[in-house]
């Protein structure tokens, strides 16, 4: 293995040339070049979503007590040129050498969701679905606990916690008071020289969706949750790490969002809402219901059977149609093929926790700053370190500022460290004494 070259002049490049790379890495660089030329094309969430049409007409005939399945359509879709040529990049690279492993990995996590795509209502979706995000049974880290374990626990936790004093804030927030404030925050955050559009969509079906270029967000209503969730989550981490990777000279595959990245990047996200206590008792309990919609499509439930579940869960007409949606876009409405992506932001979440409180306990804190110097996965933080370390994969010029102030979370991490090693269940609250002793 070829020793890093430093490349921390690659910042201002204008300013300095940048030094010359070894063989290896000119050719890893040229193979990274020819990737995000084959890949980029190859765009998932925007292909999938369903049209609001479908929504308001669910609505209605749902209202009417004449409940239809939606029926989406796709357009189909031809990869093969980018197949082949993602292909022969996968070939070439040299799995021996981490950067080569990292590019040999990008294209087949490509190559898959291309597949994936072009078989769209098939059960071969499902498999590529599967092969790319996981299923609800898998296990999280190396212990039993499997997500759907973390999926009940979350459930039963939240539905603990009902009443008035849990009753979810009005969403009293328009499209456009929601714009204003992302707009603040990118020019607070990233400079006001910013190249990052915040733009509200009328046809977007999901609440926001986030890009090294712009922010999307639905014309809809938001909650002071959903704003702070829709900072922290798509503009402080996703919109942050696709637009360093964007800024990497050579590794420009970093700012891509290839799919082996979803996990971690939701992992990252969902941890910044609770560090950042922007995550409430709804929005847990969304995602963790996810979990178990996803083995109910498996099992055979139809859209129906997941929008009643969701309905029944407390979510309302438009937020069960929601939720549901996500579930079978891409799939078939009349259940066995989903989409099971919403089942990597638990076990994302729980990864990234346990990954950032051992980096910690190892002195490695500055593996917190590497996780946003693209879109890169937990396991490329260790092996690509060498090479983050040195510069030729450049350092972030953004992250929040849960990350920016390390000490203090270094300072929380330390604790749950220590804190996760108390059992709870040996513990009872009258155990406690009336006065401190």
């Amino acid at each position: 293995m070829a020793e890093p070259t430093h490349a921390s002049q690659a910042l201002d490049a204008q300013a300095q040339p940048a030094p010359p790379l070894p063989a290896d890495l000119q050719h890893f660089a040229a193979l990274d070049a020819r990737l995000v030329e084959s890949a980029k094309r190859i765009k998932i969430l925007s292909y999938l979503d369903w049209p609001t049409s479908l929504r308001d007409e669910f609505l209605e005939s749902w209202r009417a007590k004449n409940p239809h399945l939606p029926r989406p359509t796709y357009k189909q879709l031809d990869y093969a040129k980018e197949l082949g040529a993602l292909r022969d990049v996968s070939g070439e690279a040299d799995v021996s050498h981490p950067i080569g492993r990292y590019i040999h990995q990008t294209a087949e996590s490509y190559i898959t969701a291309a597949a994936m795509l072009q078989g769209v209502g098939s059960k071969a979706f499902t498999a590529c679905s599967i092969e790319l995000y996981g299923r609800p049974g898998d296990s999280i880290g190396s212990g039993n606990l499997t997500n759907m374990d973390a999926a009940n626990h979350f459930i039963q936790a939240t539905a603990d916690f009902r009443g008035d004093l849990f009753e979810p804030p009005p969403a009293d927030l328009t499209a456009e008071e929601a714009a204003k404030e992302l707009r603040e925050v990118v020019a607070r955050q990233f400079g006001p020289d910013t190249k990052l559009v915040v733009e509200i969509d009328p046809n977007l079906p999901s609440k926001a969706a986030a890009g090294g270029r712009r922010i999307r967000i639905w014309a809809g209503s938001f909650t002071q949750p959903d704003l702070g969730q829709l900072i922290e989550h798509e503009l402080l981490v996703h919109s942050a790490t696709m637009k360093n990777g964007k800024d990497q000279p050579w590794l420009r595959s970093l700012g891509l969002g290839a799919p082996r990245t979803t996990r971690t990047q939701e992992g990252i996200a969902t941890l910044a809402e609770l560090i950042t206590s922007t995550m409430d008792l709804g929005r847990m309990r969304r995602i963790a219901m996810r979990i178990k919609a996803i083995q109910m499509g498996l099992d055979g439930a139809d859209f129906l059977d997941v929008f009643r579940y969701f309905l029944e869960g407390g979510q309302d007409e438009a937020e069960s149609y929601q939720s549901a949606m996500r579930i079978f876009r891409g799939g078939d409405p009349r259940g066995r093929v989903v989409f099971t992506k919403d089942g990597v932001y638990v076990q994302g979440l729980i990864s990234t926790h346990i990954f950032l409180r051992k980096a910690i306990q190892e002195g490695k804190a500055e593996y917190v700053d590497h996780l946003f110097a693209g879109r890169l996965t937990l396991g490329d933080v260790v092996a690509l370190e060498p090479w983050l370390e040195s510069g030729f994969i450049v350092p972030p010029k953004r992250v929040p500022p849960w990350v920016a102030n390390r000490r203090c979370l270094a300072a929380s991490l330390s604790y749950s460290v220590f804190s996760g090693r108390i059992n709870l269940a040996e513990i009872k609250l009258d155990h406690f004494p009336s006065h401190d002793e």
